[in-house]
C-alpha cells in the first residue's frame, strides 16, 4: 500500500464492535479540512458511514476548523462523501441491510500524500462481549508480565 502515516484512530470502534471487513476509501474534502487533518485535528468517536442513493457518506465525524481559515472555513460536522467502487458499495449495502451490521470509520491516514479513510463492516458487541474482551486482554497482559 505504500507509505502510510496514521492521522486519527477510532480506538472506541475496537471496543464497541466486532470488526469483520475493512475497506480503504477516499474522501471529498475542502482545503481547510485537509489542513486540519494534516494537523491531526479531528475526532471519529461518534462517527459512522451510511449509504444513500448509491453513494456512501461519512456522518458525525468532527474535523476542527482550521485556525488560519478565516471565512473559508468548513462546517466541522458536515457529511462527507466517501469514494469507493460501485461493486464495493453494493456489497456493503447488502451487508448493512442485515441486522446488526454497521459501517464504522476506524482510522484516517495519509497514503502517498493523499488522505484516506478506513471504514469497517462491524457488528455491535453486547455488554457481556465487552467484558469477555477485557478479561482476555487482561489475561494476555498478565501472562506477558510474568
Amino acid at each position: 500500500m505504500g507509505d502510510q502515516k496514521i492521522l486519527i484512530q477510532n480506538k472506541k470502534a475496537w471496543h464497541e464492535y466486532f470488526i469483520e471487513d475493512r475497506y480503504e476509501a477516499g474522501m471529498v474534502l475542502t482545503g481547510t479540512e485537509v489542513k486540519s487533518l494534516r494537523n491531526c485535528r479531528a475526532n471519529l468517536g461518534d462517527s459512522y458511514a451510511k449509504i444513500k442513493n448509491g453513494e456512501i457518506w461519512l456522518c458525525q465525524a468532527h474535523i476542527s476548523p482550521y485556525k488560519e481559515g478565516n471565512i473559508f472555513n468548513h462546517d466541522p460536522l458536515r457529511n462527507r462523501k466517501l469514494l469507493l467502487h460501485k461493486q464495493q458499495i453494493a456489497k456493503l449495502f447488502s451487508k448493512t441491510e442485515e441486522k446488526g451490521y454497521s459501517l464504522i470509520p476506524t482510522k484516517i491516514y495519509l497514503s502517498n500524500g493523499r488522505i484516506k479513510i478506513e471504514i469497517a463492516l462491524a457488528k455491535g458487541k453486547k455488554l457481556y462481549d465487552k467484558r469477555d474482551s477485557l478479561t482476555a486482554k487482561q489475561a494476555k497482559k498478565d501472562i506477558r508480565n510474568i
